[in-house]
């Protein structure tokens, strides 16, 4: 294979003033991004251009892709209704080796593996939907399936991996040999120019040295994607991805580790200790490790708030049931308002989720190297947060029979829902695959990025005053232009007329409210030039705003499409409009609170009491 180190993209942000760690930080960043144009709807939502023909109409599961991934989702209900017991899998920390065995021959370890490599080969549509199960289930058997599919050796040997190292490795995971994805250390989380794993050249193998934590899947792996320092004299923080084997010698799992929730997680401290890597396991490229993390990680992120869906949805039924059949002052706890908001905003929020996990699904399958970082992130981000104010509300609606473990309820004679599990394995959700203050700076520097391309070589000291000058005439004349079209009015166009007449207004409140994100947008670069990439409070504010716009317009389509493809009633058309129509109001107030906080700007208050402490 060729190992040659490839040439990487220059950063558009100005790093000469920035102290050593933060520069190789960013450039390492910068590097691995995508050097794609981001021509998506959520792009053109921050920039006040959103092209709503990219959303609408909502794209549909033909009927061939939905009766393959019925039936598989039959076989794996079947597999978790015979032979999972989530409580006692909670309860013993373990997985039982017949339910992994049952899950294998099923195919469920590889659902998007080709057929032509032994896996089911099904759609992103039907990976998700399964996700939706298993999140409503098992916490602990969603993050195994996941670690190992969406992040774990198959998705980035599909990316990535030479016809060798597919035919070597994808069989294996696809009849159940768990991979797990290993890049975080002690000192490396979000900012891998700290790593100390490396690997150096001798021969035709490179030795590998040093410990990752937090390795999902590690402790029962027999495949890990591993990053690794391979420096050279010109790039000393070069990173590398490996695909390893954990029965090869020097290969060690120092320690299981163990957490409040998920308490089956095969997650370990594994130690690398002079492993011999053969050179065609080097993985995308020598030096091209960290873009090989980060697609892998853009692409799988859809997963997670596939399964924080099925998540809701659980906790919407959970808490339902509850308030239709507990009373409290004569009447069931539904019919007492302050119960109903947190059920209507629950029902709202869901569907909203799920609207955004079947949209990007369908990017996938559309085109198998979609550019869909942008949107995987704001459903990761959203999803992850709505879905556990959902928690917390299901928690509250159930008050201490929600804080009471499922065995209890059980023993006392109740129904033992287990929302004390469910609670305590779903806060994870927004740290892993990226927490969520770096998702805000990801989708932020995703978000600034058109309008860096356009003027960051005006503000850049190292670069030629001739250049800047040219740099800032050209951003000028295009700002002239841009700038005084997002003050205009008008809304959707003729893209509404492909929504039902009572969902329209909405759009047109979508479309305005983009051209007022990209005007105060713009106007926080104006105003405070190359020090707003270190204003985050202010950045993830604006951030809010553009992922609420986005799961809106998702919302809005993915009703339209079950108004129209679903022969649905009218009482049921009725109640989807009704439900818009609230999630629209309530999407409204949390628009409006995060522009209120952009007026505000207490960041800079919050940054002094900090510095106090």
């Amino acid at each position: 294979m060729n190992s040659t180190t490839l040439e990487e993209p220059k950063t558009l942000i100005d790093t000469s003033r920035m102290n050593a760690g933060q520069k190789a930080a960013l450039e390492m960043a910068e590097a691995a991004r995508d050097e794609r144009h981001n021509t998506g709807l959520a792009a053109g939502l921050f920039f006040g251009t959103p092209d709503f023909d990219k959303l609408l109409p909502f794209p549909k599961q033909t009927f061939e892709d939905r009766d393959q991934g019925d039936a598989f989702l039959h076989r794996l209900e079947a597999v978790l209704d015979q032979h999972a017991d989530p409580d006692e899998i909670d309860a013993s920390g373990e997985i039982p080796d017949v339910l992994l065995d049952e899950l294998a021959r099923i195919g469920a370890f590889g659902i998007k593996i080709p057929v032509k490599y032994g896996g089911l080969g099904l759609s992103q549509t039907n990976y998700s939907r399964a996700a939706m199960l298993l999140g409503s289930r098992c916490g602990n058997l969603a993050a195994l399936l996941s670690a190992h599919q969406s992040i774990g050796a198959p998705q980035p040997l599909i990316l990535f991996g030479t016809e060798e190292q597919k035919a070597k490795y994808l069989p294996r995971c696809a009849r159940g040999e768990i991979s797990a994805f290993a890049l975080t250390e002690n000192d490396v989380g979000s900012d891998p120019a700290r790593m100390k794993t490396e690997a150096r050249l001798d021969g035709d193998h490179y030795i590998l040295n040093g410990e990752k934590l937090w390795c999902t899947n590690g402790t029962k792996a027999g495949i890990i994607v591993v990053m690794a320092k391979t420096p050279t004299p010109d790039k000393p923080h070069a990173t590398t991805a490996f695909i390893v084997e954990t029965k090869w010698p020097g290969v060690e799992i120092i320690n299981r580790c163990r957490f409040m929730g998920l308490k089956a997680l095969y997650n370990g401290v594994i130690h690398f200790d002079n492993v011999r890597v053969p050179v065609e396991n080097v993985l995308g490229g020598v030096g091209r490790g960290l873009k090989v993390a980060l697609t892998t990680l853009n692409t799988g992120r859809i997963t997670l708030p596939a399964a924080c869906t099925g998540l809701s949805q659980r906790c919407l039924d959970i808490s339902t049931r509850w308030a239709r059949s507990r009373e409290q002052w004569g009447r069931p706890i539904v019919q007492h308002a302050a119960i109903a908001d947190k059920l209507a905003r629950m029902a709202a929020d869901t569907f909203a989720m799920e609207s955004v996990v079947r949209h990007v699904s369908a990017l996938v399958d559309k085109d198998k190297n979609a550019d869909v970082r942008l949107e995987a992130a704001i459903g990761k981000l959203w999803g992850s947060e709505k879905s556990w104010r959902i928690m917390d509300d299901t928690m509250q609606i159930r008050g201490g029979r929600g804080f009471e473990t499922a065995q209890s309820l059980k023993a006392r004679g109740e129904a033992p829902e287990p929302v004390e599990r469910l609670f305590r394995d779903s806060r994870i959700n927004m740290i892993f695959e990226g927490s969520s203050e770096i998702m805000r700076l990801f989708i932020a520097r995703e978000a600034l990025d058109p309008h860096l391309k356009l003027g960051a070589d005006a503000v850049n000291s190292t670069l030629p005053w001739k250049t800047r000058a040219k740099a800032a005439l050209r951003a000028a004349r295009f700002y002239a232009a841009w700038y005084p079209l997002k003050w205009l009015p008008f809304g959707a166009g003729d893209a509404k007329e492909l929504l039902h007449p009572d969902l329209q207004a909405d759009l047109d409140a979508i479309a305005r409210l983009s051209r007022r994100l990209a005007r105060d947008l713009f106007l926080a670069m104006a105003l405070n030039g190359p020090k707003l990439e270190k204003r985050q409070v202010l950045l993830g504010h604006f951030v809010d705003v553009g992922a609420e716009l986005f799961v809106w317009s998702c919302a809005l389509a993915h009703a339209e499409s079950k108004i129209t493809d679903s022969g649905m009633k009218e009482a049921g058309i009725a109640r989807l409009i009704r439900l818009m129509k609230f999630f629209g109001q309530i999407t409204r107030e949390r628009i409006a609170a995060s522009f209120a906080k952009l007026r505000a700007a207490t960041d800079r208050e919050s940054w002094k009491v900090a510095q106090d402490l």
